[in-house]
């Protein structure tokens, strides 16, 4: 990597830092405000509004079809460019994050499955708690202040980057259903034009984005959730600058464009709606059966102690083997409170949730077991971080 891309992949990632610290921050508000208006008066009008179609959707289905296709184009455009010039360009740098991420995905998925291993119906909600929102527990982080260095806020941003591509992959390939070979042969089409404007140079973003929109039309209609063409589209604007501008700067190239005009519509318009629309649940009729049940414990202690198991397993396995060291400037106890954090599973939880039930008995469990691993998991990760150094905390030497 050349000194230029690392000061422009450095940049976007404290750009992408701030807007996820903010933005975290709106959705805690916003969550909690879903729950009240969910036990309020106004929860009639809260739950039928979701429910009124405009054209052929429903409001709700507006929002986690529609609007998520730009979140998921934002995420894909976040891979690319930490995989190509970024925090995670090079395998040195991809090793800690990574397998991180990877325990941090397969033990809360085993703890859900230990669980609910005798209900098929509810394995198929094992993907649940083995996502991270990066927003919220970059918000948490940025209460902390100067507490926490900044590279742990980077290692923690890299893995929920991985943790994203991974949950990506997941809706894919485990929560597609009843495939239309048509409408797939022609978003395959698009693609095709897609890379065919990325080979030629073109720097322009109006062919991409509309042939995005068509994308997501024929995506939508192919039985793959729509949602994923925001990734496709995003892995084909071009992050190269056409040679016949020399002069332009790392930063004016299609891609890092089309980030920073989504970064704040995302952190602070989409998300949010995403999250109103998405946390209400009323507690009425809610009982011990219910916070006992295997579905709603599997969620979220797949949250808590799943995350907390498989990422700070992961690290000190590979810290203790001399693969790699720990974060600089970097505690054990400060990797443990983050590795805590990383339990906090809200919004890709909630999408994963909702695309594995669709009997809203199911989905209200699955919310209560989501804030009760992502509230557990929050709380508990900032208490850790904000106490002094104690012996467990001693840097590595």
């Amino acid at each position: 990597m050349t000194p230029n891309q690392g000061g422009k992949g450095n940049r976007s990632f404290r750009a992408f830092l701030a807007s996820g610290s903010a933005g975290g921050i709106i959705l805690m508000v916003v969550a909690v405000l879903a729950i009240i208006v969910a036990n309020s008066p106004l929860q009639l009008v809260y739950f039928n509004g979701l429910h009124e179609y405009i054209g052929p959707l429903s409001v709700q289905h507006w929002i986690n079809d529609a609007l998520m296709a730009a979140f998921f184009l934002m995420v894909g455009l976040e891979i690319k460019r930490e995989m190509t010039d970024g925090q995670l360009s090079t395998w040195p740098r991809r090793i800690l994050p990574g397998v991180a991420a990877l325990g941090g995905m397969a033990v809360p998925a085993l703890i859900f499955i230990a669980f609910n291993h005798a209900d098929p119906a509810a394995l198929r909600g094992w993907a649940i708690p083995s996502a991270t929102d990066i927003a919220f527990a970059l918000g948490v982080l940025s209460l902390l202040g100067r507490r926490v260095p900044v590279s742990l806020k980077v290692f923690l941003a890299a893995l929920a980057i991985i943790d994203d591509l991974g949950a990506v992959v997941i809706i894919a390939l485990f929560y597609t259903s009843g495939l239309s070979l048509p409408d797939l042969a022609a978003a395959a089409a698009v693609i095709a034009v897609l890379v065919m404007l990325n080979r030629r140079g073109v720097q322009s973003l109006w062919p991409y984005l509309i042939l995005g929109v068509v994308l997501w039309i024929f995506v939508f209609r192919s039985g793959i959730h729509a949602t994923l063409a925001g990734v496709i589209l995003a892995l084909c604007i071009p992050i190269t600058r056409t040679p016949s501008r020399p002069e332009a700067t790392p930063e004016q190239s299609p891609l890092h464009r089309l980030e920073h005009l989504l970064q704040k519509p995302v952190a602070f318009v989409i998300v949010p709606i995403f999250g109103f629309a998405n946390a209400g649940v009323s507690f009425t009729g809610v009982d011990y059966a219910v916070l006992s049940a295997p579905l709603t414990l599997g969620v979220a202690l797949g949250l808590f102690l799943g995350k907390l198991v498989g990422v700070f397993g992961s690290v000190a396995l590979l810290v203790g083997l001399r693969v790699v060291d720990l974060p600089a400037g970097a505690s054990w106890r400060q990797v443990l409170g983050v590795a805590i954090l990383c339990g906090i599973g809200f919004t890709m939880s909630l999408f994963i949730g909702l695309l594995a039930f669709d009997d809203p008995a199911l989905q209200d469990r699955v919310k209560i077991g989501i804030l009760m691993g992502s509230i557990l998991s929050g709380v508990v990760g900032y208490l850790i971080l904000s106490r002094p150094d104690t012996r467990l905390g001693r840097r590595a030497g």
